[in-house]
């Protein structure tokens, strides 16, 4: 019995407990499969993710984080467009931010390149391979995301913002969830970025493991960042961008108040908090088989 329970790998069912359960071997491999590897399995689909990301020609992440950009758009838009029927009350954003996720759902279910996203993606290949050619692959992909991704919801605010697609109370409801949006000084919004990147990451790390509960995961993690006034870079830059193209806000305000806090704050959130602390809780098992 001695040997037996020290030849009992730790965290896996017991060759006692299955015949008391009256369990076969198919059920049992089931359950131990179900068990203590998930952290190890949602780890490795999430890093070859990453590897192949790295390994995408530019033009091809260029297209995709534009599309991104363009398509988180939507997120301003659906927030907008229930904000604009609400009455001005202290419940009002528990509605109105209903419409927030929307961008998300296109980009994630859609496999668009989303820059918070990749603070946690291709993060981990780095912290398995920790080289220069590894780091500047993900510097790369970073900047040409990053880039692409702002191009977007410029455009998408351009449009927006100089035509007459929405009636003028939407457009006004726009302006006002900008003004919240670029509300606060630096540290408020870079604190605020933090919270939001590492909500954001985690939508990628939960991902491999939802199955069918994928689209509640979005829903509930992203409206749960727009409820509660968080930072991020790609959706908040539709908002800060149509202030910007109104000529409700300056260029410096865009870049000094909010591009630049909340960019590093969704980047240490999401590196930092996620990454990072996830990898952790793998890395013995990892490094051992590597």
């Amino acid at each position: 019995m001695r040997r037996s329970r020290e030849q009992q790998p730790e965290g896996q069912l017991s060759e006692s407990r299955s015949r008391e359960l009256g369990l076969d071997d198919l059920e049992k491999k089931e359950i131990n499969a179900r068990g203590r590897a998930k952290a190890v399995v949602i780890h490795e689909v999430i890093r070859l993710e990453g590897e192949n990301e790295l390994r995408r020609p530019i033009f091809a992440l260029a297209w995709s984080g534009l599309a991104a950009g363009l398509s988180m758009g939507f997120s301003m838009v659906g927030e907008g467009l229930i904000y604009s029927k609400l009455p001005n009350e202290p419940w009002r954003p528990l509605l109105s931010s209903l419409g927030y996720p929307i961008g998300f759902l296109i980009v994630v279910l859609g496999r668009q390149q989303l820059f918070t996203e990749n603070t946690l993606t291709v993060i981990l290949p780095l912290l398995q391979r920790r080289n220069a050619r590894t780091f500047w692959r993900v510097l790369r992909l970073w900047a040409i995301v990053l880039a692409t991704n702002l191009t977007g919801t410029l455009i998408f605010a351009l449009v927006v913002g100089h035509t007459e697609i929405f009636r003028p109370e939407v457009r006004q409801a726009f302006t006002e969830l900008g003004m919240l949006e670029m509300e606060g000084g630096f540290w408020t919004i870079l604190s605020r970025g933090i919270f939001a990147g590492w909500l954001i990451a985690l939508v990628a790390w939960l991902m491999p493991g939802a199955d069918t509960s994928r689209l509640s995961i979005i829903i509930i993690l992203t409206y749960l960042v727009g409820l509660a006034g968080l930072s991020h870079i790609v959706a908040g830059s539709a908002n800060a961008l149509y202030l910007v193209t109104t000529q409700a806000k300056s260029w410096g305000d865009y870049f000094g108040g909010f591009m630049i806090p909340t960019l590093l704050g969704n980047t240490i959130g999401g590196v930092s908090l996620v990454a990072v602390l996830n990898y952790g809780q793998v890395a013995p098992q990892v490094n051992r088989n590597h």
